[in-house]
């Protein structure tokens, strides 16, 4: 979801690096890719959909290289890496893609927890395990950036396994900053509050559920974040202007983390629009 919020940083930043976005055809990974590749990154997007990737990629000011995986099976990232590195090594990787819903937690199946932990989760660890032991074998610097949520920091009902899935790899960022930072190898994280999308938009907001307007009453600075704001988070971070980070998870959200989990209102839902939405979601 790339937006026409200028960026504050200069303009080569990010020159020569070679970043993998995972889920970098849509979204918040698209606008993070497009900022990138508008500061000289070399971004590589990471997507089950090879038209998707390769439409993203020819929008973006640089020469980007896609990569269709699903990140559900280790397999698969193991390959993955092993095309990436054979074309040259990365200076960074940012853990994007993720999947999520709204939902009763005591009717969750096996496979819908399964559905939501293997790509957060599960995935974002198979990917900074590839790379991580890549940069330690080589003796590179590196740097693992993981997209969040606000959820770390306030637990959110009713979608609990992206809360679990997220505050593991909050767990697996504070934990490897230790281990790997004599390495050379940062690892930090982002936890967004309210930046819409089509994806999220259909996940976390079905019909039923509050208009977007109710968000001046959730966040203090009385709107939703700009893609172009987390962009820029993102490039700094995963720069030498941020190599004295390491370990840390950074909220934007513009404040509503301090007031809200942002699921309150699901409280009042009766069995009976739950009922609805779980057969509008199948």
């Amino acid at each position: 979801m790339p937006d026409t919020t200028p960026t504050v940083l200069a303009p080569q930043l990010l020159q020569g690096r070679r970043i993998l976005v995972t889920g970098g055809g849509t979204g918040l990974g698209l606008a993070m890719a497009t900022r990138f590749a508008e500061l000289g990154a070399t971004p590589v997007l990471c997507g089950r959909r090879g038209e998707v990737l390769s439409a993203a990629a020819a929008g973006l000011a640089t020469a980007a290289e896609t990569e269709v995986c699903d990140l559900r099976d280790a397999g698969q990232v193991e390959q993955m890496f092993e095309r990436i590195w054979a074309r040259g090594p990365l200076d960074a990787l940012v853990n994007n893609a993720a999947a999520t819903f709204i939902a009763q937690t005591e009717r969750l199946s096996p496979r819908a927890l399964d559905a939501i932990l293997g790509p957060t989760l599960h995935g974002a660890a198979y990917c900074t395990l590839e790379a991580g032991r890549r940069w330690i074998d080589a003796g590179r610097r590196g740097c693992v950036l993981s997209i969040l949520s606000t959820s770390v920091r306030t637990g959110r009902a009713f979608t609990v396994p992206s809360a679990m899935a997220k505050s593991g790899l909050q767990a697996m960022t504070r934990s490897l900053a230790v281990e790997w930072g004599p390495r050379g190898i940062r690892l930090v994280a982002i936890a967004p509050g309210s930046f819409p999308t089509d994806a999220t938009q259909r996940q976390l907001m079905p019909e039923g559920r509050r208009p977007g307007a109710d968000v001046t009453r959730r966040v203090p600075l009385g709107r939703h974040g700009k893609a172009g704001e987390l962009a820029d988070l993102a490039a700094f971070l995963v720069s030498d202007g941020a190599a004295y980070i390491n370990g840390e998870t950074i909220a934007i959200d513009g404040g509503a983390h301090l007031r809200t989990s942002g699921a309150e209102d699901l409280l009042d839902w009766d069995d009976g629009h739950w009922d609805a939405h779980r057969r509008q979601r199948s």
